[in-house]
């Protein structure tokens, strides 16, 4: 069941702000050392601290996450052909050779890494791709454009790059590369970065009965801060979605089978269709693949969520605990919720588990600012799934596009016209600079 942290007891008005208290006394007073301006203190440093089994497994589960997770680490090529990659299916069109290439950072089933390995995958093997501006500065990106020709709603993924050139590809095959560089002086490019995998099977066993319990827990408080966030579902049995930047997603095989289709252009079990494409370029026998997005999805259902760090740095606990506090009193954890349990799972380390994950799987409204232009499932064009902050300590980029590697900058972005997040980020700015600097050392702990 969702844990509960709030109460219906006004505390303070701040400026204009009506601030709502907490279960907490209120804390006022940073544990923090005077500081001139809040900073992000960026990328954890040690152990990756993820990317691990989750602990619980059975001796056959562990030896089925140390296959899986080589499964997921394999790099494809088009025909089988290369040297040295195991993987069949690339292409024709195509945003990465491997899973592991874009979920790489701090560990495999990760996120972006800070260099972006697309640039040297868009000539690998003699490719004649032409690497679009947007990828040499900032995180692997894939772009969705929002708009077709004729002005109805698209939404769907546009690869960035064509097998055309390489040395496996049919002789016969001639794919041009998407006009990007046009797209995008239309304004009509939405980007995404990759979302961690890290503790994805215990998102996938919490029940939609815990998820709509914590959706209606503390409307009141809910309702004076204007959020009102709602879940997505599939189209067909109605039940809820929640995986991807806008919970698109019903499951791990679903996920794994999108993507391997999608980002890198190998039909599946799942996807079993060739998209469309040039017939020259696509002479493989589909589907493509028949096991390997089972074994995607074992790996990330096994996988350890992300253990958050007691200290770091000069970063004390003191100081931790103190911007926790301040997170909730703040209201972040209204759509942040810090932890949902899951319900009975057959993978015994997967059932009836806390999950730390600080999120409430829902969709929300983020404001004209964040609002990409795309619609999802039931999630509209400026709604978004409240991303789950377990892991964020170790993330250079931030937001769906990955537009900032600065954590505060990221807090910002959450306040625009419409948003839902407007009153707690008031609340926010109207902190002290040390009590701001506690919520960024507690974030960057997680």
């Amino acid at each position: 069941m969702p844990v509960s942290i709030l109460s219906r007891k006004p505390i303070r008005r701040c400026s204009s702000w009506l601030v709502y208290g907490l279960s907490l006394t209120p804390v006022l007073y940073s544990q923090t050392a005077f500081v001139q301006s809040a900073k992000d203190p960026g990328v954890r440093a040690g152990a990756p601290g993820a990317g691990g089994p989750i602990t619980g497994l059975t001796s056959d589960q562990l030896a089925a996450f140390t296959s899986t997770r080589l499964t997921f680490n394999e790099v494809d090529s088009v025909s089988g052909t290369v040297a040295g990659e195991s993987g069949v299916g690339l292409g024709p069109s195509f945003n990465m050779n491997s899973c592991s290439g874009c979920h790489a950072f701090p560990d495999f089933g990760g996120s972006s890494p800070k260099l972006n390995p697309q640039v040297a995958v868009a000539t690998l093997h003699g490719a004649r791709n032409t690497v679009p501006p947007f990828l040499l500065q900032g995180p692997i990106r894939e772009v969705r454009f929002k708009r077709n020709p004729d002005g109805s709603p698209d939404g769907g993924v546009h690869d960035l790059f064509v097998i055309t050139g390489r040395t496996d590809a049919p002789a016969g095959c001639q794919l041009a590369q998407t006009d990007f560089a046009m797209q995008v002086a239309r304004g009509n490019v939405s980007f995404r970065i990759p979302t961690p995998n890290f503790g994805d099977g215990l998102i996938e066993a919490i029940p939609d009965a815990t998820i709509l319990a914590n959706k209606f827990a503390n409307s009141f408080i809910k309702s004076q801060f204007n959020i009102s966030g709602h879940e997505n579902r599939t189209g067909n049995d109605g039940t809820i979605t929640r995986f991807g930047w806008k919970a698109q997603n019903k499951s791990l095989l679903i996920f794994a089978g999108e993507a391997y289709h999608v980002e890198q252009g190998v039909t599946n079990m799942v996807f079993p269709n060739s998209r469309e494409t040039s017939a020259a370029c696509d002479t493989n026998n589909h589907p493509e693949d028949t096991d390997d997005v089972v074994q995607f999805a074992t790996f990330m259902s096994f996988l350890a969520p992300p253990a958050p760090a007691a200290s770091y740095g000069t970063v004390t606990a003191t100081s931790i605990q103190h911007g926790h506090d301040l997170f909730i009193q703040t209201a972040c954890a209204l759509c942040h919720t810090e932890s949902l349990t899951t319900g009975a799972s057959s993978t015994a380390a997967l059932s009836h588990q806390t999950a730390r994950l600080f999120s409430d799987l829902l969709v929300h409204n983020m404001g004209s600012g964040l609002a990409d232009g795309i619609s999802q499932g039931n999630a509209g064009p400026d709604e978004f799934r409240t991303a789950p902050l377990w892991g964020l300590g170790q993330r250079y980029y931030f937001l769906h596009d990955g537009r900032t590697s600065d954590l505060l900058q990221a807090i910002q972005a959450h306040s625009s016209s419409g948003s839902e997040a407007n009153i707690s980020i008031g609340i926010f700015n109207h902190l002290s600079e040390a009590n701001k600097q506690d919520i960024l050392n507690f974030l960057r702990s997680l």
